[in-house]
């Protein structure tokens, strides 16, 4: 975990808005994901890491053996992989529309696995590696209820006509992700049992073996005030024994996206201005907002996540026994920019620094940051005491000027 004060000190050479990586935290606690599931389990079972959560990972993950494969679900996260010379066979290329083009680049580059969402994506990948003449693992993604992946009638019609091996192309098993901040353990631990038994039958219908399962179980990750930070692993060790049973029965690899990355990350921000309204609400204006910073559950800024105050000449704020109620908003004209309606403080200045935490996953790129076209914000990384500026603030008007 980085100190506010090493923060601070980032924000004073660098500026804000800026978010900050921690890569020796990101990587730990990738490896210490692996080690609590593989902890007395006679099955390997794999690490798959979701990179729309925050490819700015991507080096250090794979640097360090951190995770065993990498989930990527569009042609723009396929170039961010071939811009990193990420190997081609730690690629698991996912997504619900792909067409063609990108299920053959995708070949091309040698991705270990590609999904299945429909019959008409099954007949694509088939179509490409013949063409070019590539050998192929691809798992079926059975649907949870939603539009993502396929019904399993859609899946066994593919297994029925598929039983005789078509050059290239090879069923290797089943791909399943429910949703994400699943707090209720029961939820998963019967998709396991469900997901078990639709293997055996499979299996046992259309003769082939069907290793492979990549599931994804959607662990919760605390973000605010309220939230219990007391152990942020204890979902996974709750579930990691009925990982194990899984795993004797298939080649598992559970995909995470947030549970791994969302406690490497702050976001920097800075007070601009503050005022007063009417109705004696305490109004405070940040260089930064909503275009930056978006935590799932935020709810308009209802809830608080974990921040710190810094004054201008690097003190942490006290907060006295009695604060006063501030609402934090960014910078866009719009109602709906309040990063956090009720934050108790004493007072806010113009300079005053805020670290949120928490904020390493999907707010980097989940964020609405073409709004006013306003500056992206810098990234740097931190790895080993050393920081690094990997993308410095960038203009986002030209995207939204079109041609003149």
């Amino acid at each position: 975990m980085l100190s506010d004060e090493y923060l601070t000190e980032i924000a004073q050479r660098h500026g804000t808005p800026s978010y900050v990586f921690d890569l020796d935290e990101v990587c730990e606690r990738a490896l210490m994901i692996k080690g609590l599931m593989n902890e007395n389990s006679p099955s390997k079972i794999g690490l798959c890491y979701s990179i729309k959560a925050n490819p700015f990972l991507i080096p250090a993950l794979v640097k360090n053996n951190a995770v065993d494969n990498l989930e990527v679900c569009s042609p723009g996260e396929l170039s961010i992989c071939e811009r990193l010379r990420v190997p081609g066979s730690m690629i698991i290329y996912s997504g619900v529309h792909k067409e063609d083009e990108d299920i053959s680049r995708a070949l091309e580059y040698g991705a270990g696995v590609i999904t299945a969402e429909s019959l008409r994506h099954f007949e694509l990948i088939k179509k490409a590696a013949e063409r070019l003449d590539k050998n192929c693992d691809v798992i079926l993604r059975l649907s949870s209820d939603n539009q993502f992946g396929m019904s399993l009638a859609d899946i066994r019609h593919i297994l029925k006509e598929n039983q005789k091996k078509d050059a290239g192309v090879r069923i290797a098993g089943l791909h399943y992700f429910a949703g994400t901040q699943r707090t209720k353990l029961k939820h998963k631990t019967d998709e396991l049992e469900k997901l078990k038994r639709i293997l055996a039958e499979l299996r046992n219908e259309s003769g082939m073996e069907l290793k492979r399962l990549e599931y994804g179980p959607g662990l919760p990750y605390p973000y605010f005030e309220k939230d219990d930070f007391s152990d942020t692993l204890r979902p996974l060790k709750e579930l990691c024994g009925f990982l194990q049973e899984a795993a004797e029965t298939c080649s598992l690899t559970v995909e995470m996206g947030r549970f791994i990355a969302s406690s490497c990350g702050y976001y920097l921000t800075k007070a601009c201005d503050v005022k007063r309204s009417d109705d004696n609400m305490n109004w405070c204006i940040l260089d930064g907002g909503i275009n930056h910073l978006n935590y799932l559950g935020q709810m308009m800024g209802m809830m608080v996540p974990m921040i710190s105050q810094i004054r201008a000449d690097g003190r942490l704020t006290e907060h006295p026994s009695e604060p006063a109620d501030w609402a934090l908003c960014g910078s866009l004209c719009t109602t709906n920019d309040v990063l956090v309606r009720s934050y108790k403080t004493g007072s806010i200045e113009p300079g005053d620094l805020f670290i949120f935490k928490n904020a390493g996953a999907y707010s980097v790129t989940e964020a609405m940051a073409l709004f006013l076209s306003r500056d992206l914000p810098r990234i740097l990384t931190v790895e080993k005491g050393s920081s690094t500026l990997v993308r410095n603030s960038c203009s986002s008007w030209e995207i939204n000027c079109g041609t003149l």
